[in-house]
């Protein structure tokens, strides 16, 4: 079940891709170890994309190749977004081009207030969200805007990291496991607002070891297994058949 994304007309694809994120036949490497194996997916706009699998899969590896981070190493492969091509770009040029990585750990800056962690953001690129409908969509930031941001709880973390990637111009927020260490009534809290940026029209891919959780919020599902797509369809369809359950998510 992994099909190459319908890329343009042009066989070489130097014309743009019509999905607004595709990856195609992306290669990753740390150090030696090959962790991304040529993978190929399409995220439609607007959608909420599970990127489901075991330890190890190659999850986080995919998101940091497609935010263009230094790790793990891409070696081969095209990734696009919005008729432009990523795969030439460093890091901050992909993040100027509309992607916002939230990583696991939150990384929210030691020594700075709620604010000020969302106003070094806004330096970077000044054309996001203002600091005041942050607050509106986030109301326990806004309560603690004056506060430094490592001394939160975990989900005040997260919300501070989701709140920041949006604090730029974003069409694309990667969140590798949004839901570590939260209370169920926090996850619930966290995805209200993703529901709510989906109808924003911004595009989601969510990487979570809870995987039900998961594909109870997304449009469709990507399942990888050792570096490989072993399914890539709706998230429906992942809820429905008990057997790939099993096999590929251990659920």
């Amino acid at each position: 079940m992994n099909v190459k994304p319908d890329f343009s007309k042009n066989a070489n694809m130097a014309a743009t891709a019509p999905a607004f994120l595709s990856i195609y036949d992306l290669h990753a490497y740390y150090g030696e170890s090959y962790i991304v194996q040529g993978i190929s997916f399409n995220v439609h706009e607007g959608e909420i994309l599970a990127l489901l699998g075991r330890n190890g899969a190659g999850k986080t590896s995919t998101l940091r190749a497609i935010a263009r981070m230094d790790e793990p190493m891409v070696t081969h492969g095209e990734i696009w977004l919005d008729h432009q091509h990523l795969h030439t770009m460093k890091s901050h040029q992909a993040a100027v081009a509309g992607l916002g990585l939230v990583p696991e750990d939150r990384s929210i800056i030691p020594g700075l207030t709620v604010e000020e962690n969302l106003q070094l953001a806004q330096i970077v690129e000044p054309v996001g969200w203002s600091i005041e409908r942050l607050y509106d969509l986030f109301p326990r930031l806004g309560e603690r805007r004056k506060q430094e941001g490592v001394t939160l709880s975990g989900g005040e973390q997260q919300m501070l990291a989701i709140a920041r990637a949006l604090a730029r111009d974003i069409k694309v927020l990667l969140l590798d496991e949004p839901y570590e260490g939260l209370a169920p009534v926090i996850v619930d809290e966290i995805e209200k607002t993703l529901i709510h940026i989906k109808e924003l029209g911004i595009t989601t891919v969510i990487v979570e070891q809870n995987a039900v959780r998961a594909l109870e919020l997304a449009d469709r599902a990507v399942i990888l297994d050792t570096g490989g797509i072993v399914f890539d369809g709706t998230a429906s369809e992942v809820l429905d058949n008990a057997e790939l359950r099993s096999e590929y998510l251990a659920i």
